[in-house]
């Protein structure tokens, strides 16, 4: 057990009721609302760490669980190594353990006895090195400061501007990058506040999108600014909710052309209440974690009957979700298709935790991105 939740539940039984409540509820507000880290798993996959059991050649045997036998193709990440891991072979192993198929090691090795957790961000580095592909480092001018991005050129002038989400890197965007490179769709992957690289917030703490889209529409505006005739906003988790507030707020939002949003956070209350509960938050704790990291967030009481207003769209979108998500509910993201066919499609993904839909179902992904992306070119 941590010191800082050992700290908080020693308020609980020794402080009085108001100041243990006080206590209790800025602890869990850290943990709920923690910045991005490449040292930190992903919102979802938070639990547990595996057990690499054995290795072989294009296999891996890894403890048991629901995480190691999920669908798809994922990381195993730990110090030191990084390796994907395809899908679940049907080869004998105990009632402890799952094989999947090994795709490749890219850092360090894997072995018996070590620790790893599973991810979504298959690759890491930049796009050069881990994809071959072009790209040049760039900085984008930010409300507080320079943000640094990856450019990635191509013919066409619309472009898309990939955002990452809760405790991610833009190093998960990379997934898709080979995809939309091959459609000859520019694309322009930012950090923003609290990102390794970027400025902080003013207040050091995660606002799950509602003063992050500002870095985003200063994307938007470098995109115009060098050459862009229009602009597709691509999101993931927190990055699709600072999409839908550029869409509706930013000065430039004429020049948007559409809205991608994978795993979108729509019910922030719910978001917050699972981010504690991953985090080791106790349960008893959650009620206080969910008011404490709205004050600390500054997260306006009407934010969710905004982000969850049908009649506020105005750009074609395209859903992505499940109902195997943990974190984002996809109940509002449902609700929003059946109340707006006009505009919005929904690609629904079976079996995917949070901000993974890519990863359980990658040709269908891509084929949904493919049918929303052509008449937006």
């Amino acid at each position: 057990m941590s010191l800082r939740r050992t700290a908080a539940l020693t308020a609980l039984t020794t402080l009085g009721a108001g100041a243990a409540a006080v206590v209790a509820g800025r602890y869990a507000a850290t943990a709920a609302l923690r910045p991005s880290s490449p040292h930190s798993p992903p919102a979802g996959f938070e639990g547990p760490q595996l057990t690499v059991h054995a290795t072989a050649a294009g296999q891996v045997t890894l403890t048991r669980s629901l995480v190691s036998q999920l669908p798809g193709t994922y990381a195993l990440t730990g110090p030191g190594r990084h390796a994907v891991v395809g899908t679940v072979l049907d080869v004998p192993s105990s009632a402890d353990t799952v094989v999947r198929r090994l795709e490749r090691v890219d850092r360090g090795r894997l072995a018996a006895g070590d620790r790893v957790r599973l991810t979504p961000q298959l690759h890491t580095g930049n796009p050069g090195d881990a994809l071959g592909l072009e790209y040049a480092d760039v900085e984008v001018p930010g409300e507080l400061g320079p943000l640094p991005a990856w450019y990635l050129p191509a013919l066409r002038d619309v472009w898309v501007i990939a955002v990452h989400g809760l405790g991610a890197t833009r190093e998960h965007a990379m997934n898709v990058l080979p995809f939309l490179n091959a459609m000859g769709l520019p694309v322009l992957v930012p950090a923003y506040r609290g990102d390794p690289g970027a400025p902080r917030s003013p207040d050091g703490s995660a606002h799950l999108g509602d003063s992050e889209w500002r870095d985003l529409d200063a994307a938007v505006r470098h995109a115009l600014g060098r050459g862009a005739r229009g602009v597709v906003l691509y999101g993931w988790s927190t990055g699709a909710t600072m999409a839908l507030r550029a869409a509706a707020e930013s000065p430039v939002r004429d020049f948007l052309t559409g809205l991608i949003l994978d795993s979108p956070v729509l019910d922030w209350r719910a978001t917050l209440r699972a981010l504690a509960g991953a985090r080791h938050v106790p349960a008893a704790l959650l009620p206080l974690a969910v008011r404490a990291a709205q004050g600390r967030a500054r997260l306006r009481p009407e934010l969710h009957s905004e982000l969850n207003d049908p009649g506020a769209l105005r750009l074609p979108t395209l859903v992505l979700h499940g109902p195997g998500d943990a974190v984002a509910p996809w109940g509002p993201s449902r609700e929003l298709a059946e109340r707006r066919p006009d505009l919005v499609s929904l690609h629904i993904v079976g079996q995917a935790p949070h901000a993974a839909m890519w990863n359980a179902d990658p040709q269908g992904y891509e084929e949904a991105l493919r049918r929303f992306l052509t008449p937006l070119m």
